[in-house]
């Protein structure tokens, strides 16, 4: 079955997530299932939970990224990547989300446990090292949080007001290394706005720079609940919104293209997109 088999409504319903974890599953395309996270696969054993309230399968914490990176040393990191791959996929998960790859800007950062470093040099290299190993056992990778997602106090609501080259040389540095020399099978939008536009809706970020200019051809996943326009992140250059809306989102998209506001093309790219994810994933599983 081809992506013109299906009508408007299940094309546009490819787009957003069948619940928390999982996407949709669409005549021969294959749900898939994503799951934290950076340092240690959380896959939750039952009821779905982006907190993690709910218990998750036993598996190994490994250090997280600010140990990492002061290690400095790319192979290591590679390796834990390969870990973390054989470890989804003895749980059957298809991506995991990570690495987080922000600039530690303060050190009072909320989750700058989670990143390498301050320096984009040190992020890019070690991102890269681990989206290499973790996808070299047939799992995916989702790059994150792009970008300028550096704080985590009012980050829903938060503008990062930033000039040309500190954007370029220090905040989208490390993530133009990953996606250039790793080829992350997706990139996580973050929640922020950037200069006054949210990221989930930026062309500039997520078309212009990410694919035109680095040649990005993953799929856009949002942070959890990042989207607060669907059409209007799908004109952006979203392809994958999460967690599951109640189909509010698909909604809107099949609404937006019959009445001539969204390019029906746009939603076809963003779905073949997420099909080939979908199929790619299929293919390496137990890999």
């Amino acid at each position: 079955m081809t992506l013109e088999s299906l009508d408007l409504g299940a094309t546009a319903g490819l787009g957003s997530g069948a619940d928390f974890w999982t996407t949709k599953a669409a005549g021969d395309i294959p749900a898939i299932m994503v799951t934290d996270g950076p340092h240690g696969l959380r896959k939750q054993q039952e009821a779905a939970d982006h907190l993690g309230v709910g218990a998750s399968v036993p598996a190994t914490c490994f250090p997280p990224a600010a140990g990492l990176g002061q290690s400095w040393d790319v192979e290591l990191v590679e390796r834990v990547g390969v870990a973390l791959g054989e470890e989804c996929q003895a749980e059957d998960v298809q991506v995991l989300l990570g690495p987080g790859i922000n600039i530690k800007r303060s050190p009072l950062g909320g989750r700058n446990f989670e990143y390498f470093s301050e320096d984009p040099l040190v992020s890019g290299a070690l991102g890269a090292a681990w989206v290499t190993g973790v996808q070299s056992q047939g799992v995916g990778t989702s790059l994150k949080h792009y970008a300028l997602n550096n704080q985590e106090d009012d980050r829903m609501r938060v503008s990062a007001d930033v000039d040309p080259r500190p954007l370029r040389e220090i905040y989208l540095r490390g993530f133009r290394r990953v996606v250039e020399d790793a080829a992350p099978w997706t990139v996580m939008c973050s929640y922020n706005r950037v200069n006054g536009v949210l990221v989930s809706e930026d062309p500039f970020l997520l078309t212009q720079v990410l694919r035109d200019e680095w040649g990005f051809e993953g799929v856009v996943v949002s942070d959890w609940g990042a989207v607060r326009d669907r059409v209007a992140a799908v004109a952006g250059g979203l392809d994958l919104q999460m967690p599951a809306d109640g189909g509010a989102g698909d909604a809107a998209v099949v609404a937006a293209v019959e009445a001539g506001e969204l390019d029906e093309a746009i939603v076809d790219r963003a779905a073949e997109r997420v099909a080939r994810l979908a199929r790619t994933a299929a293919d390496r599983r137990g890999t």
